[in-house]
């Protein structure tokens, strides 16, 4: 045992209370003014002239005092007491320069409002007769604000800027039911597929038929896309035919690769990439520069990630080459591809079948349609997918959208038979010129072909 360990003065015995307040150098009183914190002339002026102001005050003109207030504002004059009992606070540092401090005060103030997204509906139709095949498609809404939808074998068209309902077609029982409808870009023609493997090409504005496209398939065309003069059909036999509505004999390039029903098709806004969906689960991206009218295109990429039919697709109006699709009942994902490189960049699951797809035109927005359970929409912020909201009101799964000339509205068909409309994206705030009037291009000299 070490006994120099008890005698020795200089061992330190430690607190044991570590978290206990020090105190100060100063041994200061709160009784006791403190010296070092006080202002001894300011003291004796008030001890004196200020005493004697008070007693003998002097009667002077309003502007003279109201000067008077002013200057002992600006010499500290104001003060009422003399003696101080400690020192005052350090001036605070100011962290942030009060310049970036303006400048985010001013950007709150500029900050868009927060958009309320409606959870109802605001306008309700009834569709009898709409078929219930995830596989085809029925409604279309074109440039002109008149959107077509089929039911059963009769093509309605309904225009946006009226209420107006009118009948543009009824095909017989042998060759319906209708399979699929799309506009041309010019808003006037409209084209229609049926269950008879044909396509029907109409003038809306003197309800006339023009031709009908026959032979390139052999079972119905679920899938139409436009592309300028070029109207794409796709079949349940698998196949993806180019068509040039101007000339006698249409088919100009033709696509193999689906083993089974083409159900979904999509220019690109380039019209350089063509993407497709078929019951085979498979995604098909075609490039327009090595179509071949000799022999059928090879695609650009087969991509197989999807585990259900590719039905849903959507290319981004913000981005070029990428690409939203969402897969069936037995996938229920959306997945985000670069098409330029074949990537898939993001998949999210939704719990749900996926029925269609549609960007917002104003903001980095994904409006989705679904299946059981819920048959609801549901808008995400791209690219988190955080989800904004979900929109009810169907009771049967939402097999069908179309938007807007103006990007603001969307329409859906359910198998519930009902179209309902929704003002899901809200209105944009800056309201961009009208568009140029499309040129009747496709359709020039359309009566001289026979």
């Amino acid at each position: 045992m070490d006994s120099g360990s008890l005698s020795s003065p200089a061992v330190k015995i430690e607190s044991r209370y570590p978290l206990r307040r020090k105190t100060s150098r100063e041994n200061l009183d709160r009784f006791m003014p403190n010296r070092s914190a006080m202002d001894f002339d300011y003291a004796h002026y008030m001890l004196t002239e200020g005493a004697k102001g008070k007693e003998n005050p002097v009667v002077c003109s309003p502007s003279r005092e109201a000067y008077r207030k002013l200057l002992a504002e600006a010499l500290n004059m104001n003060r009422t007491r003399i003696l101080a009992f400690k020192n005052k606070p350090p001036t605070p540092v100011d962290l942030i320069p009060h310049e970036i401090t303006l400048s985010i005060h001013q950007q709150d103030r500029t900050a868009k409002p927060r958009r309320i997204i409606p959870q109802t509906s605001e306008r309700t139709l009834d569709a009898p007769g709409l078929v219930d095949d995830y596989y085809l498609n029925l409604l279309d809404w074109g440039s002109a604000n008149v959107l077509a939808i089929a039911l059963g074998n009769t093509v309605y068209l309904w225009d946006a800027s009226n209420g107006s309902t009118s009948e543009l077609v009824t095909v017989d029982e042998e060759n319906g039911p209708i399979t699929s409808v799309s506009w041309a870009p010019d808003g006037r023609h409209i084209a229609v597929g049926l269950n008879n493997s044909e396509v029907h090409l109409w003038d809306t504005a003197s309800d006339k038929q023009l031709r009908t496209l026959r032979g390139g398939h052999r079972q119905r065309v679920g899938s139409l896309a436009w592309n300028n003069r070029i109207l794409t059909t796709g079949g349940m036999d698998g196949r993806i035919i180019n068509n040039d509505v101007r000339i006698r004999s249409p088919i100009v390039e033709t696509y193999r690769g689906h083993e089974q029903e083409v159900c979904g098709l999509k220019w690109s806004a380039s019209g350089q990439q063509l993407a497709s969906g078929g019951n085979d689960n498979l995604l098909y991206i075609w490039d327009r520069g090595t179509a071949s009218s000799s022999s059928p295109t090879q695609w650009l990429h087969r991509l197989e990630d999807h585990t259900s039919a590719v039905r849903s697709l959507a290319w981004c109006p913000f981005q070029r080459n990428l690409l939203a699709t969402g897969g069936g009942s037995g996938d229920q994902s959306i997945k985000f591809w670069n098409t330029h490189t074949g990537a898939c960049l993001n998949s999210v699951d939704t719990g749900s079948q996926v029925c269609s797809l549609l960007w917002n035109k104003n903001e980095r927005e994904l409006l989705s349609s679904h299946g059981f359970t819920q048959n609801q929409l549901t808008l995400w912020k791209y690219p988190s997918m955080v989800k904004m909201g979900e929109l009810n009101g169907h009771t049967s799964r939402v097999l069908y959208m179309a938007q807007s000339p103006d990007g603001c509205t969307v329409a859906t068909a359910a198998a519930d038979e009902t179209l309902r409309f929704w003002n899901a994206f809200g209105t944009p705030e800056v309201v961009t010129k009208a568009a140029p009037k499309a040129r009747a291009e496709p359709f020039s000299h359309m009566n001289r072909i026979r």
